[in-house]
C-alpha cells in the first residue's frame, strides 16, 4: 500500500496537476452548463446544501440525495432495485466486489474520467483494495478516512503513542465506553494481535473461511469476557454522536467524522489513532448497473474531483479527500483535526481494511451478532 498523505502527497501532487485552485465554480473549464438530474446514493452527512448547490451552480445538473447509514444498508437496498433506481452510489471500496458479484454496478468508461485529477496513491491503491475486479474498473476513488478511538477530553485523556485499542476494552472504561459491534471485533483483535494473543495473524481471516473461525473464535470470547464495558452499541452517525452527546460514552472506536462533528459543537472529544493503527478505508463513487442519467453521472464525479470540491468536503466532514488539490484549500480546523488525529508515524501504521468477500461478510455478521446477544 502506498501511503497516503494528507500532508505530503495531496499538497505536492497539486502542480503536476495544473489545476487552478481559486476560480470560480461556474467560471473553471470543462463543466459546461447540462440539464437533468442525478440520483445519488451516499452515506449520511457526506453531501450537505453547500456541495449540493455548488455541484448544480457550476454544471446546471440537479442533484437529489439519499443518504444511508451502513453498507449492509446500500448493497440491500441495491438487491431490491436489482441495481436501479439510482445513478451513484457511494461503497467501501472494500465492498466493491459484492456488487460486482450481484450484477449491482457497471465497469466504468476511464474515458469519461478525469484520472489526473485523483492523487495517484489513491488511483493505484484502490486497484488492490477492491476498486478493479477482473481488469475492469468499478469505482473512482473520492475519499479516505478512518476508524480508530474518540475520546472525552476530560474524563479519559489519551496521548499518541500510548494510545491503544486495549483502553476501549480496559477497566477504566467499564461502562463508559461505544463501538460498532462487527469493527469492534476487528480493533479488539489488533491489539490481541500486538499481545501475541491471537492463533494467527488477523489479516489471515479475510483470505479463508478456516482461518476467520480459528481468529475470530479467539476475538469473540474476549469481547463478551468485556461487555460490560460498552454503553452503547452504534450503527451509523447518527448513533455513534449520541452515544457521546447523549448516553454518557468517553470513549469509543468510532470514524473520524463522528469525532470531528462533536469538537464542532464544542465538547470535549478528541480523536487519536491508536498504536496498533487507524483502520483505514477508502471510498469512492460506482455507478449502478440500472443507472438512467449517465452522462450526469460522470458529471458529478469530474466535478467532485476538483480542488474546492475536495476542500469542502473535507471541511465538512473531516474525511479526507482524493482530489488533487484540495489541501490546500482546507480549513484551519480541518488541518488541526488532522494533525492532532494523526501525529508521529500514525499515517504508516494506517491498518488498511482488506477485501471483504461475501463469504466473509456472511460469517462476520454471524459473530457480530453473537456478540450483540451474548
Amino acid at each position: 500500500m502506498n501511503r497516503l498523505d494528507r500532508r505530503g502527497l495531496l499538497k505536492g501532487a497539486t502542480a503536476t496537476a495544473g489545476l487552478a485552485l481559486a476560480a470560480p465554480w461556474i467560471a473553471r473549464p470543462g463543466f459546461s452548463q447540462g440539464s437533468g438530474t442525478v440520483n445519488i446514493f451516499a452515506w449520511a452527512g457526506y453531501l450537505n446544501d453547500e456541495i449540493l448547490g455548488a455541484f448544480q451552480q457550476a454544471t446546471g445538473i440537479t442533484p437529489n440525495y439519499t443518504p444511508y447509514g451502513t453498507n449492509d444498508e446500500l448493497l440491500n437496498q441495491l438487491r431490491a432495485n436489482n441495481g436501479a433506481g439510482f445513478d451513484l452510489i457511494w461503497p467501501t471500496v472494500d465492498r466493491v466486489p459484492n456488487y460486482v458479484e450481484f450484477g449491482l454496478v457497471q465497469p466504468l468508461d476511464e474515458s469519461k474520467i478525469e484520472v489526473a485529477k485523483v492523487l495517484p496513491s489513491a488511483w493505484e491503491n484502490s486497484t488492490n483494495l477492491g476498486a478493479v475486479v477482473d481488469g475492469q474498473r468499478y469505482q473512482v476513488p473520492t475519499d479516505w478516512g478512518t476508524e480508530a478511538v474518540a475520546f472525552d477530553r476530560d474524563q479519559m485523556p489519551l496521548e499518541y503513542g500510548s494510545a491503544s485499542y486495549g483502553d476501549i476494552w480496559g477497566e477504566s472504561a467499564a461502562g463508559k465506553a461505544t463501538v460498532r459491534a462487527h469493527s469492534a471485533l476487528v480493533g479488539l483483535g489488533l491489539w490481541l494481535e500486538a499481545e501475541g494473543k491471537l492463533p494467527r495473524p488477523l489479516r489471515d481471516a479475510f483470505a479463508s473461511p478456516e482461518a476467520q473461525t480459528q481468529v475470530f473464535d479467539v476475538i469473540l470470547a474476549e469481547a463478551v469476557a468485556r461487555k460490560g464495558n460498552i454503553i452503547q452499541f452504534w450503527n451509523n452517525e447518527n448513533e455513534a454522536q449520541g452515544a457521546f452527546r447523549l448516553n454518557g460514552a468517553a470513549i469509543g472506536q468510532t470514524w473520524d467524522s463522528t469525532a470531528a462533528a462533536l469538537a464542532k459543537e464544542g465538547l470535549p472529544i478528541g480523536f487519536i489513532a491508536p498504536k496498533e493503527g487507524a483502520l483505514a478505508w477508502m471510498e469512492g463513487l460506482s455507478i449502478p448497473a440500472g443507472a438512467e442519467n449517465l452522462d450526469n453521472a460522470y458529471a458529478f464525479i469530474n466535478w467532485f474531483l476538483t480542488p474546492e470540491a475536495g476542500a469542502m468536503y473535507t471541511n465538512a466532514t473531516a474525511i479526507n479527500s482524493t482530489a488533487v488539490g484540495s489541501a490546500d484549500l482546507l480549513s484551519d480546523e480541518a488541518k488541526a483535526f488532522f494533525a492532532a488525529a494523526y501525529p508521529g508515524d500514525a499515517l504508516d501504521k494506517l491498518w488498511w481494511w482488506p477485501i471483504q468477500e461475501s463469504w466473509y461478510v456472511t460469517k462476520r455478521n454471524e459473530y457480530q451478532d453473537r456478540f450483540l446477544s451474548a
